[in-house]
């Protein structure tokens, strides 16, 4: 009995992992949805998020058995009650990447981004790839010091969204309101994307250590 307990546990952070990979999936075909114009790669992310959401119901409903049943304590308690919130944030990094694919279509077929900028929505995708791997890695391995390396990796993605946003505000901006609106938006989608993987970190952190921690208002 104690055996399938214990197999149960990792049954979360399996299935945790397996959200990283859907989601990290559905950010890279979003990404490249957009740069390339392909409304069939764009259509293909929207319909697949709905696996990422039946993946976050059937771990809520085995981290409630869980609960329920074993009453588990510390360390075990962390895992179980981190797992509900590890797959919110994970489900709703796989709506952000549905709504860069969504915008992707709604352009189509014209580009969702300015050629200029082309560039620079290349690299937050490649981050956000990144990113998403690592958190998959911290979920499996509980190290710390790739928690740290998310965190990094935020305050670069942080750093191109202001450089977007700085570049929509300018004088020299030389396209219209729709396609400022555009860039702001899918930048900021990005944006919150990594914001969503820093809490799950964070909250694998919490799990290891046990110390309280700041989560990061993200919706």
């Amino acid at each position: 009995m104690r055996e399938s307990y214990h197999e149960q546990l990792d049954a979360i952070s399996d299935e945790l992992v397996q959200m990283t990979r859907l989601v990290g999936s559905a950010m890279n075909r979003a990404t490249q949805s957009l740069l390339d114009a392909d409304l069939q790669l764009a259509e293909s992310v929207i319909v697949g998020d709905d696996a990422v959401d039946a993946l976050t119901s059937e771990l809520d409903e085995k981290c409630f058995q869980i609960a329920a049943l074993q009453q588990p304590v510390a360390t075990d308690l962390r895992i179980v009650m981190s797992g509900f919130r590890m797959a919110s944030s994970l489900e709703r990094m796989g709506d952000l990447a549905a709504h860069v694919a969504k915008q992707a279509r709604l352009r189509y077929p014209k580009p969702a981004v300015p050629q200029e900028l082309r560039a620079t929505f290349a690299q937050m995708g490649a981050l956000a790839e990144a990113i998403v791997s690592k958190t998959g890695s911290v979920i499996a391995t509980k190290d710390l010091q790739l928690a740290a390396d998310i965190n990094r990796h935020d305050d670069d993605m942080d750093h191109l969204h202001r450089e977007l946003f700085q570049i929509v505000l300018s004088p020299s901006w030389s396209h219209g309101v729709e396609e400022a609106i555009d860039v702001t938006l899918l930048s900021r989608y990005y944006e919150r994307y990594a914001d969503h993987a820093v809490t799950v970190a964070r909250r694998v952190v919490h799990i290891v250590t046990g110390e309280p921690y700041a989560i990061i208002a993200v919706d």
